[in-house]
């Protein structure tokens, strides 16, 4: 009986010691972050602000702003948790809170990247950023769906995980719906446009009429729901 105990006791201490190195293993080297992202299954998120993205990320990393409860539970509602999520900031710090309170909502499978974005560029790894380009301005706007009867247009970018997911949702509505002229502005680059058309996040769609605003919609919804809301709008 003594035997079967210590036994026992050994197993249950082994098993503690692995999940102990598990746990510790969640914060990775440039180098080992940079092998991981190899996986095709990975979400990458930068939980910086949008000004210190567009200054210079990782390639393919998804935005949610760590200091932006709002906004950083709505995008990362649009992340898979059966998937990888590997995560950085500029230093560590935001990072590894937003690791914390991803694991605490269900998100088993968590790194992140040790040093941050700063120690990203100090190893030499590769990092790609907006380009200046010119803002759109209102009267290229007004332009831009002038003359046509039907216009759906989205505020979103390539870096926001809801934009990313409302994309098949939004070519499917397209194809069923030629006469429907489909008008994307990045709000990533063309914030000031953004401001001006009271735009508050991404993404926002503004279904027009003949230049006649007819209803807007923030964040996800179904193809449906959108189905639903063309039938009675147009």
């Amino acid at each position: 009986m003594w035997n079967m105990r210590l036994l026992i006791l050994s197993v249950l201490l082994f098993l503690l010691g692995c999940n102990s190195t598990a746990q510790k293993n969640t914060e990775l080297s440039a180098d080992d972050f940079e092998k991981g992202l190899q996986q095709s299954s990975v979400q990458l998120l930068d939980v910086r602000t949008a000004g210190e993205y567009r200054s210079g990320h990782i390639q393919s990393a998804l935005q949610a702003n760590w200091n932006d409860e709002k906004e950083f539970a709505e995008r990362t509602a649009a992340l898979d948790k059966q998937k990888p999520v590997y995560v950085y900031c500029l230093s560590g710090p935001r990072s590894s809170a937003a690791a914390k309170w991803l694991r605490a909502n269900g998100f088993d499978q968590v790194i992140e990247l040790k040093g941050g974005f700063s120690n990203w560029k100090r190893s030499g790894k590769a990092a790609e950023g907006v380009a200046n380009i010119k803002q759109m301005t209102m009267t290229e706007y007004q332009q831009q769906i002038a003359g046509k009867e039907y216009v759906l247009v989205d505020f979103g970018a390539e870096w926001c995980p809801p934009c990313r997911k409302m994309e098949p949702i939004i070519n499917q509505f397209l194809a069923e719906n030629k006469e429907v002229f489909f008008l994307r502005i990045d709000g990533g680059i063309h914030t000031n446009l953004m401001k001006q058309l009271n735009a508050e996040a991404l993404p926002t769609f503004i279904l027009l009429k003949n230049g006649q605003e007819t209803w807007r919609y923030q964040g996800v919804l179904t193809s449906a729901e959108l189905n639903t809301i063309w039938a009675t709008k147009k």
